[in-house]
């Protein structure tokens, strides 16, 4: 039987070796993910800094909203319960939102706005009108499916 990952082992290797060395790998990819996500979360609090300077233009402002509309909304371009495409959708359209958002934003401006979340993490506020709102839109939504 192949161990996959461990194509570098011999067959004859102890199987709990094996075992300890798959999870060491594991514990690094987890780490790794880790790492990004923490990365991810400061750019993402970085974009939103950087929309407030005025130096931003109006383009960068509008894809940060489009990128936040849509990762916040319950309705998606490709349903989330089609297997595959309903998550890939989140995984390619976030991302490019994203990453064209930061080439529009002046340099300067993302440097510094980069700084301010690594020094001030951004702490949300519990909202109950967004709350409403966002149930409203879920109401909506359901009625229109209905007919």
């Amino acid at each position: 039987m192949d161990d996959i990952g461990c194509e570098d082992q011999p067959a004859s290797q102890p199987s709990s070796e094996r075992t300890r060395r798959r999870c060491l790998d594991c514990s690094a990819v987890f780490n790794y993910l880790q790492t990004a996500a923490a990365g991810l979360k400061c750019e993402v609090v970085a974009l939103y800094y950087a929309s407030l300077d005025p130096a931003t233009g109006c383009a960068p402002r509008t894809l940060v909203a489009l990128a936040l509309a849509y990762a916040l909304s319950p309705i998606d371009l490709i349903p989330d319960f089609i297997p595959i495409l309903g998550l890939l959708d989140d995984l390619v359209l976030l991302p490019c939102f994203l990453w064209l958002a930061v080439k529009l934003i002046p340099t300067e401006v993302m440097e510094s706005a980069r700084e301010r979340a690594r020094s001030e993490p951004l702490r949300l506020h519990k909202h109950q009108g967004a709350a409403f709102f966002i149930a409203l839109i879920w109401l909506i939504s359901l009625e229109g499916a209905a007919m």
